[in-house]
């Protein structure tokens, strides 16, 4: 029996029933991927020690009839920008190839608690700094949907290798977009919460800005690890106090009612025709569910890249500085060229682009008294050829840059989603964003989950058809 695209929710039934073992499970996931890997480059390191422990520890766990976790049995990825205590932790980077992490992160940590078993480090853009799926230490990470094609950044292995039906989830981050980029172009449901509900740790180059959270199939499975990986930790100096909201339940609430914003462009933003009637058909189908939709032209005034390039890459640049003055070459030339200028911005520069900051996270705010629910394209663009950092036609935008509609909620903290609105005619997936208020989380999953009701995607799957994979696509 192969398990490729089960649930996450239907494995956690079948192995409490004893209907499959976490053994067998795990097993043939290794077989999977040991025969995608060479085709599509998600795992800069696989661990298939580590999962096959934690599943031998899941299945005397049921047949003890002990208490079981939430993700018991259950695969699990992690993105090589998070640390696991003892496994390499590159961040994407050759200057970093030797590198191990000293201890679990909390969402590794909770994982492990709750039963997951981590088959290996996801691979990643360097250091997180492009949209793209690509790093010169693993080289091209492929989208299951068209192998010539980026699957994103920088979560990119995470997003490849749940759409690949390696894994029903993953754990990636996103520091200006890096779980929506690639949830939009592989079709997956993936959400950054409500800032530091996953608490973070190590603290990261941008602490401010990073999010932990789940890249799935489905949202109700994206609501099981998002459970399982949240609430407080005092190492965290920002963690989210107080008790966990309950996602799985808020996927089963009433929307009725709900307001929401539409806007396709912020004002600001271009985008491809065809992404704009995809994601707009998206939006409006929403008044059929029952809520009030309006559009809204730029509904925060300016762009704010700026304000965001100041903190991520005065982080990042501050992280690599060693590098970026000796070894420069070691470092992706695009991660060069957008770094190199974060180190000659002066402390008045920098705290010029906090106020400012704190001024537009305002401006979000009283927006947001209006609406429940702001929704947009995820990107102005479907996957491209793999090896560009820009889409072609967005030469004028950096490598991240491009990605006009997801940074902006970094900058906020606030909780922001990318759920699957369609294909284009060329067959690839397009995402629709979904930007909740401060701490509502509850609203994103009470939305996505009466839209995947009403327009399922699970059952789609990429045309894959490699030898040797144990469940391979019809």
């Amino acid at each position: 029996m192969g398990f490729a695209y089960h649930t996450a929710l239907d494995l956690t039934r079948l192995i409490a029933s004893k209907q499959i073992s976490p053994v067998e499970l795990i097993e043939d996931v290794i077989e999977r991927q040991t025969a995608l890997e060479p085709e599509i480059n998600a795992f800069v390191t696989c661990t298939p020690d580590i999962a096959r422990a934690a599943a031998k520890q899941a299945e005397q766990a049921v047949m003890a009839g002990d208490r079981l976790g939430l993700l018991h049995g259950l695969p699990l990825s992690v993105k090589d920008l998070i640390s696991m205590e003892g496994v390499p932790w590159t961040f994407g980077s050759k200057p970093f190839a030797g590198n191990l992490g000293a201890v679990d992160a909390p969402a590794v940590a909770r994982a492990r608690a709750n039963g997951a078993c981590i088959i290996g480090k996801s691979t990643t853009s360097e250091f997180g700094c492009k949209g793209t799926g690509d790093s010169p230490l693993t080289g091209i990470t492929r989208n299951p949907w068209n192998l010539g094609k980026t699957p994103g950044g920088s979560s990119a292995g995470a997003g490849a290798s749940v759409a690949a039906g390696l894994t029903p989830f993953a754990l990636g981050t996103d520091g200006g977009g890096s779980i929506r980029i690639p949830s939009s172009l592989c079709g997956l449901f993936g959400i950054k919460a409500q800032f530091s509900r996953v608490p973070l740790f190590p603290i990261p180059a941008t602490p401010t800005l990073a999010h932990v959270g789940p890249l799935a199939r489905t949202v109700r499975d994206a609501a099981l690890l998002l459970t399982a990986i949240s609430g407080h930790d005092a190492r965290d100096p920002f963690a989210v106090a107080g008790p966990v909201p309950d996602y799985l339940d808020a996927c089963g609430q009433s929307i009725q009612g709900m307001r929401i914003a539409w806007s396709p462009t912020f004002g600001y933003a271009r985008a491809d025709s065809e992404i704009l009637e995809i994601t707009e058909r998206a939006a409006r189908s929403f008044e059929q569910l029952g809520c009030h939709v309006e559009m809204v032209d730029a509904p925060f005034g300016d762009e704010p890249l700026d304000i965001w390039m100041s903190e991520f890459y005065g982080g990042v640049g501050t992280k690599l500085k060693g590098v970026l003055t000796e070894t420069p070459e070691q470092l992706d030339p695009a991660v060069v060229n957008l770094l190199s200028g974060a180190l000659d911005h002066s402390i008045e520069d920098y705290f010029i682009k906090v106020f400012e900051r704190y001024a537009f996270r305002e401006t979000v705010r009283e927006f947001f008294e209006t609406y429940d629910l702001l929704l947009s394209p995820v990107l102005p663009v479907a996957a491209f050829d793999t090896g560009l950092n820009v889409p072609p036609g967005w030469e004028d935008r950096n490598s991240v840059s491009w990605v006009y509609y997801t940074y902006p909620f970094n900058t906020t903290g606030q909780p922001a989603a990318s759920i699957p609105a369609g294909f284009t005619e060329l067959g690839l997936p397009v995402g629709l964003q979904m930007v909740g208020r401060i701490n509502s989380e509850i609203d994103i999953f009470r939305a996505a989950a009466a839209f995947e009701e009403a327009y399922p995607w699970a059952d789609k799957r990429p045309p894959l058809n490699v030898s040797g994979a144990s469940g391979a696509d019809n």
